[in-house]
């Protein structure tokens, strides 16, 4: 039976169909918010995965360029690997519905939206949250939603909700929330650099929309929504726990009771092998379950420690920074670079710049055609101890490269104003907790000892949480302990002036008001702390000047109507002058010329050269030029880079010339004069007027 609910949504029509497409899915909608229509699915397998102690949800969110009536680049003319878009996508989709499934959940879970057209002010993204969200709750998956999801921009000092194209270009925030009608459940902004205090009333006037969405969920599950399924639980059994628990306590409270993490987790592995070993011969077949416990009464002690005594396992107080350290111009011939540790938490992220032709074409579904600052961030075992083959960047990896650019980009110079195409990367050396803040920090470290000239310094700080029925309480600087057993990661990066970039991960059904605030209120503190101490020691503005080792731009305007000039046949003109003078030649639609030399003297040449081809030449003016043609009745001269005239073969000599090649041959250098230039731009030279004059002189 195919169902139809409509409502409106920032002004806009949203509706929502169900039962005409993906009937074997569990649960599937049709999302149409104006013109942008996204297919929304939701499947669960029948069993649990066996061996796994984690919640195995998949989330996809799949770009199709016919969407904007593209087709895709490349040999193979269909889609690749998903976008970055996608990828980010795919995980502000994941981030607040993971927690809302049951925690002893193991059945494989796949959400899948398909973007099948895109109007662009209405964002797909958002369709494709709610489409996941109705596809879960009208199945039979056990979820505790639903949830809802809006974008806020901030446009001429308003908020406004769902922004358009136009307002998103104008706006200086550009925030996505998501939530239950209780509480806010995912976070994810960038902005100019706008208030703490803006940022929070922007995400209250976002919570009050996504309520108005979650009723009208609730509508529909109420009218069409299937039962419930049940499924096999895998939470731990608490006759074994409590067994557990009475064996590994006191040693597992030594072993965690140390501030020094590689001692702290070497004590820990020795408990677990203890209490493994024990119990080993009464649950041989019950390993599983005691690793289980093992790592749930760790999570009990850490947790208790914070509530009942504020005690950190590095014996910290909870608004405490850990040692902080920065360094800048570690790599001699890099651009730039910079060091940032936070405790064990270690990142080196350098600086390249590049010309504007290097940006990154994007392949989207997006207005975006072009990204000239791009931010990559590794992660490699090492970092955390471990052993694992190198692959390609995973989405964890892709995400917090875009956080850390999202946090850099408000405080970039204009293409006007430094016309480079940048490209940091910032290396996971250690991993404690936290290093996509590392990264904005070390980022900062970079572009400044590269010379980009910031407008202002950026630092990133993180806030963990833990609750309970009665209360709440927040930590500054998570590592990664805390990060594993408290329920929240809140990561916020920003100038002395406002935040310029927020990702919330959660791991609980959400927040409160009082809880955001005060996240917002310890991350300004910290990062003030940051900026004024460490960072500042390490460098305190942009380098004055570039390395040596970083190309030098000079920057010329022609008139457009000269570009073809410039190019020449097939590229030739400009092939050459790259090739003589070593210079990169990057030039715009408007007629803007940028020329890219790492020695001063070819990029100089290359601004004359080009110069030379842009001048119009003048009747009356000598250059000495090179024969490329012979004809019987005269030689082409190409005077000027691209540019030729006629040498008529009166004007080769002062005497009588027979035949052409008696006088010159291709490849001659000869100084000729302009003589006429005719209706049609056609250039006449002269040989013999050179050498009359000469003469005369």
């Amino acid at each position: 039976m195919i169902n139809k609910f409509e409502t409106t949504l920032a002004g806009r029509p949203l509706i929502i169909e169900t039962g005409k497409f993906a009937h074997l899915a569990s649960g599937a909608c049709l999302v149409r918010y104006g013109d942008t229509v996204v297919h929304s699915s939701a499947t669960m397998a029948d069993k649990p995965r066996d061996g796994i102690d984690f919640f195995p949800l998949s989330v996809d969110y799949e770009e199709k360029l016919y969407a904007v009536g593209k087709i895709p680049g490349g040999f193979t003319k269909r889609e690749g690997r998903p976008t970055e878009k996608a990828v980010l996508t795919s995980r502000v989709i994941d981030r607040p519905m993971r927690p809302l499934f049951p925690s002893d959940l193991r059945n494989d879970v796949s959400i899948v939206s398909l973007v099948l057209c895109v109007d662009q002010d209405n964002a797909p993204e958002i369709a494709a949250m709610i489409g996941s969200s109705i596809a879960t709750c009208i199945s039979k998956i056990p979820f505790n939603g639903p949830i809802g999801g809006v974008h806020v921009g901030l446009v001429d000092g308003e908020l406004v909700i769902n922004p358009n194209a136009a307002q998103r270009e104008a706006s200086d925030l550009e925030l996505t929330v998501a939530g239950t009608k209780e509480k806010v459940v995912m976070i994810e902004a960038g902005a100019n650099e706008v208030a703490d205090e803006i940022v929070f009333d922007a995400i209250m006037k976002a919570h009050a929309e996504i309520k108005k969405i979650c009723e009208f969920i609730e509508g529909i599950v109420k009218e069409i929504g299937a039962p419930k399924t049940s499924y096999t639980s895998v939470a731990v059994d608490k006759e074994l726990f409590a067994e557990v628990a009475e064996f590994a306590t006191a040693d597992m409270k030594n072993a965690l009771d140390n501030s020094r993490k590689e001692l702290r987790d070497a004590f820990v592995n020795e408990v677990e092998a203890k209490a493994k070993e024990h119990f080993a011969e009464k649950y041989p077949e019950r390993a599983g379950e005691i690793g289980e416990c093992l790592y749930k009464l760790q999570k009990q002690i850490v947790r208790d420690w914070l509530f009942n005594e504020g005690k950190r396992v590095d014996g910290r107080g909870v608004n405490d920074l850990r040692e902080l350290s920065a360094e800048v111009g570690l790599l001699p011939r890099v651009h730039g670079s910079g060091l940032f540790a936070r405790g064990y938490t270690q990142v080196l992220t350098t600086a390249t710049l590049g010309a504007l032709g290097d940006m990154q074409k994007l392949d989207g579904i997006e207005l975006d055609e072009f990204k000239r600052y791009m931010h990559h961030y590794n992660f490699p075992s090492y970092s955390v101890g471990e052993t694992r083959p190198t692959r390609g960047p995973g989405r964890r990896e892709i995400g917090h490269g875009a956080l850390a650019e999202r946090a850099l980009v408000p405080v970039l110079p204009s293409e006007e104003e430094f016309p480079y195409a940048i490209r940091l990367v910032s290396e996971i050396l250690t991993s404690n907790g936290s290093t996509s803040q590392g990264a904005v920090c070390g980022s900062t470290l970079a572009l400044m000892d590269a010379g980009v000239p910031l407008r202002a310094p950026v630092a990133g700080i993180s806030v963990g949480l833990i609750t309970n029925e009665e209360k709440f309480i927040t930590m500054l600087d998570i590592q990664g302990i805390e990060d594993f057993f408290g329920d929240m990661d809140f990561k916020v990066a920003g100038t002395k002036k406002g935040i310029t970039a927020i990702q919330m991960d959660l791991k609980i059904d959400g927040l409160t008001p009082e809880i955001i605030k005060e996240a917002l209120d310890k991350t300004r503190a910290a990062r003030y702390v940051i900026l004024d101490g460490a960072m500042a020691s390490a460098i305190s503005e942009p380098r004055p000047e570039l390395s040596p080792y970083a190309p030098r731009v000079i920057q010329i305007k022609i008139h457009p109507d000269k570009i073809r000039d410039v190019i020449g046949k097939g590229g030739e003109t400009i092939q050459k002058i790259c090739a003589e003078t070593g210079a990169k030649i990057d030039i715009l639609q408007d007629g803007t010329i940028n020329i890219l030399s790492i020695e001063s003297a070819g990029g100089e040449g290359a601004k004359a050269m080009i110069e030379a081809i842009v001048k119009e030449p003048e009747i009356g003016e000598v250059y000495t030029g090179k024969v490329v043609r012979i004809m019987n009745f005269g030689a082409f001269v190409e005077f000027l880079p691209g540019k030729d005239g006629l040498v008529h073969i009166s004007q080769l000599s002062k005497e009588r010339v027979e035949k052409v090649e008696d006088v010159v041959k291709i490849g001659d250098e000869l100084t000729v004069k302009v003589v006429e230039i005719d209706a049609q731009g056609r250039i006449n030279l002269s040989h013999k007027a050179t050498l009359l004059q000469t003469n005369n002189v």
